[in-house]
């Protein structure tokens, strides 16, 4: 693919596969069935998926597959996409400029969260910094109605993360990077809140104001960090994990 596409695309396909290993090293994919994406700049709001047959450590930026805004493939492929993904990630796409990249994933904790009547409570710093940024869809069923794409837009609003009631965690981000890293943090700040609960009854809350001034602090602060720091960082782990992703 390499040569076939824009330098632009190819920048995006390559930091979009390196996500989807680093989902993988970290234990987050749940076999094929969640997804992770990134819009193409252009008029046609066309966006990668991945393919549906491949586990995420098998993604490359060549194998990514690019769609319009029917879930219909741009170019020829061997692959298939899910249903599901295209119904979720076109939707945030279509209504959201600045969503260039969406992830999604079933983690147990994530899930656990996501059911909990409460959400993500402010237990941890991680989950104090995201917290404020942070919005709930009910469930419907699994994904394939394309009705439910306007519920989910309004669902989501201007936030820049989602629990999905009963599902599990999604992120938008302006590039790969900063989506990834929100995601990391919501995903981190779920996995405490199993464990915190699990530990006993006595929780130690934060003082009064504590959770909006991190809030605050996390609306500036993790954008920066994703950008400049915690990205590059990744895509490095990912190259000395298995450059093949880049190919």
């Amino acid at each position: 693919m390499k040569g076939k596409v824009s330098d632009e695309e190819w920048a995006i396909r390559v930091d979009l596969a390196a996500a989807y290993r680093l989902v993988a090293h970290f234990g987050w994919d749940d076999l094929i069935f969640t997804h992770l994406s990134a819009r193409i700049p252009g008029p046609e709001h066309h966006f990668l998926l991945n393919p549906y047959q491949l586990m995420f450590e098998e993604v490359t930026a060549s194998s990514l597959v690019k769609v319009d805004v029917h879930g219909n493939p741009v170019e020829p492929t061997p692959f298939i996409t899910n249903p599901a993904g295209f119904t979720i990630h076109s939707a945030v796409h279509m209504a959201r400029e600045d969503a260039h990249a969406v992830m999604h994933l079933h983690t147990p904790a994530g899930q656990a969260v996501s059911a909990h009547e409460e959400g993500l409570l402010p237990l941890t710093q991680t989950a104090m910094l995201v917290r404020g940024d942070l919005a709930f869809h009910d469930y419907e069923g699994v994904a394939v109605d394309l009705d439910e794409r306007e519920r989910i837009v309004a669902d989501l609003g201007t936030k820049g993360a989602m629990l999905l009631r009963n599902h599990g965690t999604l992120a938008v981000g302006a590039n790969v990077g900063e989506c990834f890293v929100k995601l990391y943090f919501l995903e981190r700040a779920c996995q405490a809140q199993i464990m915190a609960l699990s530990a006993g009854e006595h929780i130690n809350r934060p003082p009064q104001g504590a959770a909006e001034q991190a809030a605050e602090q996390g609306a500036v602060g993790l954008t920066m960090a994703a950008n400049l720091l915690a990205w590059p960082a990744l895509k490095r782990k990912a190259y000395r994990l298995d450059p093949s992703f880049a190919t």
